[in-house]
């Protein structure tokens, strides 16, 4: 493939809304999108899309990432009331992006600069957070159609393993046309992999946050052409990991997040989604997945939400 710098200048949506624009891809999203999204909506069956944020997750302490350390800070008996209340209260110290969360567009960039040509250095610091394109600037996040492709089930597997191919865009096609949908401006697409399939069933380790299977490079244009908003998956990558694109790490996340203006969603657990489309084979639905309100962040922690 050609140099991802050369793909996102091609594709760089900086710009397309306005110089100070911090909400990218989102802005495909319309009322009528919202509308139409709504006629999705069958049967009324929800489905919450999240993982625990619990200390048993998955996060292995690498770079800095920790499970959530939830701790009560008030119990039963604490408060001394003539009328016989009781109290619990608690808290949760825990990094951003430990569990199912979306990448905020000062999460990635390169040479310097993040989505619309914002500074890099000048802009994200320890004191102040993302001066420019924090996660708060894009609420109230993605709300609207979404559609789940299932590679694993395409490929009849319980789980695509990391070694095995990239996803390129004739999967995403074949997949959209053995489902019967089509994926169009201002959607999300949600895949599976399996990945959380393979976590309930050998449980958490190193190896399955360093290495995934997921999309190739190749599908930005793909991505970019029919207008997503915004794409999410049940690994924690979305991309292919260890990157097969000599000298990039996440060329990807470059491309789509920096170029694109677009948040990703990480480690969404699909299972129950993915059983229920097979079922009735419907395959897309309503979706809505805020990031929470945290101000000048790099990404968030969010509950997904579907509803068929």
């Amino acid at each position: 493939m050609n140099d991802f710098r050369d793909i996102g200048t091609r594709l760089s949506n900086w710009g397309r809304w306005g110089q100070d624009d911090e909400r990218g891809t989102l802005n495909h999203i319309t009322p009528a999108g919202i509308l139409a999204a709504a006629q999705c909506i069958r049967s009324g069956r929800v489905f919450e899309l999240s993982l625990p944020l619990s200390g048993a997750g998955p996060q292995q302490g690498r770079a800095g990432r920790t499970n959530p350390v939830h701790t009560m800070t008030m119990l039963p008996g604490d408060l001394n009331s003539p009328d016989g209340l009781v109290v619990s209260d608690d808290m949760i110290t825990m990094p951003l992006q430990c569990a199912t969360q979306w990448d905020g567009l000062a999460h990635v960039g390169y040479d310097d600069l993040l989505y619309n040509g914002v500074s890099a250095s000048g802009s994200v610091t320890a004191a102040g957070g993302a001066a420019r394109n924090g996660i708060d600037r894009t609420m109230p996040g993605m709300v609207g159609r979404a559609v789940l492709l299932d590679f694993a089930r395409l490929r009849g597997v319980d789980w695509i393993e990391a070694e095995d191919p990239a996803i390129e865009v004739e999967e995403l096609e074949r997949a959209e046309a053995g489902q019967g949908v089509r994926l169009g401006a201002g959607d999300a697409l949600l895949f599976r992999t399996g990945w959380r399939r393979k976590s309930l069933v050998e449980g958490w380790s190193t190896q399955w946050l360093d290495s995934n299977p997921g999309l190739s490079p190749d599908c930005a244009e793909w991505i970019a052409v029919r207008e997503l908003a915004a794409i999410a998956s049940d690994n924690p990558g979305i991309e292919i990991r260890p990157s097969r694109t000599p000298g990039a790490r996440l060329p990807l996340h470059c491309i789509l997040i920096r170029d694109l203006g677009m948040m990703l969603g990480e480690m969404f657990d699909l299972e129950a989604l993915a059983e229920d489309c097979a079922r009735d084979g419907q395959w897309s639905f309503f979706f809505c997945a805020p990031p929470l309100r945290i101000a000048n962040a790099a990404g968030s922690p969010t509950s997904p939400i579907a509803v068929k």
